[in-house]
């Protein structure tokens, strides 16, 4: 009789790739670099209590292509202007354990708050709605040569990432930046090829494959993220995702990771989850179950996941083939290793809130509180699991106001 597949059971990528079990660490931002952009100590830190911490592949958060355009302070920059013998030493910690490292590529565009950029870009000058727009201020749209310029931005980033030791990349075409917002006819209203129809706004995430894998080679695995839905009305929908999967997959991405929503819709975050998507756990299975007959990738699901039997009930219907975990690594860089060796484990997760709706939209509490958990591990700390939201917010907002003062010296 055949083993059912299970969350310890290898996986065969690519032919060039093992994975040693089915965890995945999704990325998290963990806006902890100097102020170069570089990683250093902590990012090193950091990674090793993950890749001790049992999951096959660990995927960076937000490393950004464009140092001038940054999501948050202390984003990680990967281009020329790097130190890469700090990038190869932090590839090294995670490899030596025999895990995958995979550099998530991303160019935040409008979703840069002002204090980071005061004239952000876009597709379309659209600005952000809801209780974001204090802290975003409108963007402008780019320009042609502008557009060329950010899809060779990520074609470097990925060979750095590759010579510097790095076993994949991910391309962040999810969450609201600046690729998902190509995608998006809500947020792109161009009238030319990188506009309009479906075919159009799906250009740009195309032509960032075609020149990342241009100059990795055939062999180096390249990943994404991708929206299954924003959320929106008039936005990025589910036949738009499943057209878009089914490119992909035919110009030979290696990896899809299926996730939703924006800075405007946190779905990703497991705000405004339907009741019923709770109870069965994946927020986003139902999307992967949808798109499972029509591409041959490999798929990751992520968000909700908490009990070992759901995830391998996911594994066993065949809807997914790898199980993405983000915010339980920020409390527990062991998770891994608890559900790979404990059945009966189940995750706990808090749902994070003031009370106040638009303070928790506006600080993006339940992104930020995390980033803080990561900040106590990388400084080889203990996380603070009842860490309270209002400490956290109070963190958020010093740290962006230093950075404004900061930003006005130099």
């Amino acid at each position: 009789m055949q083993n059912l597949i299970d969350i310890n059971t290898p996986f065969r990528l690519t032919n060039s790739v093992l994975l040693s079990n089915r965890i995945v660490k999704s990325a998290l931002s963990e806006v902890l670099a100097d102020k170069d952009g570089n990683p250093d100590t902590k990012h090193i830190n950091l990674y090793k209590c993950w890749a001790e911490g049992g999951a096959a592949l660990l995927i960076t958060g937000n490393m950004m292509v464009d140092r001038y355009n940054t999501a948050e302070p202390n984003n990680i920059v990967l281009d020329e202007k790097s130190n890469l013998a700090v990038f190869k030493e932090w590839a090294e910690t995670v490899r030596g354990n025999g895990t995958h490292l995979w550099a998530q590529l991303n160019h935040p565009g409008k979703q840069t708050p002002y204090y980071m950029v005061w004239e952000p870009v876009a597709p379309s000058a659209i600005a952000l709605q809801g209780g974001l727009k204090a802290g975003f201020n409108k963007p402008r749209a780019l320009e042609q040569d502008e557009i060329s310029d950010i899809i060779r931005q990520f074609a470097l980033s990925a060979r750095l990432a590759k010579q510097t030791g790095f076993s994949g990349v991910q391309i962040h075409a999810a969450h609201g930046y600046l690729i998902n917002q190509f995608l998006s006819p809500l947020h792109n209203r161009r009238q030319d090829q990188w506009g309009g129809s479906l075919e159009n706004r799906r250009r740009f995430l195309v032509e960032i494959y075609y020149a990342i894998r241009n100059e990795v080679g055939s062999d180096f695995p390249i990943g994404v993220k991708l929206n299954s839905a924003d959320f929106q009305r008039d936005g990025f929908n589910e036949e738009d995702f499943i057209a878009v999967a089914e490119t992909l997959a035919y110009i030979g991405i290696d990896l899809i990771e299926i996730s939703g929503g924006n800075y405007e819709s946190q779905s990703m975050s497991g705000i405004n989850v339907q009741t019923s998507t709770l109870k069965r756990e994946a927020y986003f299975l139902e999307y992967a179950r949808k798109i499972r007959g029509r591409v041959k990738v490999p798929l990751i699901v992520t968000g909700g996941f908490r009990s070992v039997s759901a995830m391998n009930q996911a594994l066993q219907s065949g809807e997914t083939d790898l199980i993405g975990l983000g915010r339980p690594f920020a409390v527990d860089p062991n998770v891994a290793n608890k559900l790979l060796s404990r059945p009966e484990y189940k995750i706990e997760i808090r749902q994070l809130t003031t009370g106040i709706k638009y303070l928790d939209q506006l600080t993006l509490i339940n992104i930020t509180w995390y980033e803080h958990q990561l900040a106590r591990m990388a400084r080889k700390k203990s996380t603070k699991p009842n860490l309270s939201p209002w400490i956290s917010i109070f963190k958020t907002m010093k740290n962006a106001g230093t950075y404004r003062v900061s930003k006005r010296r130099i």
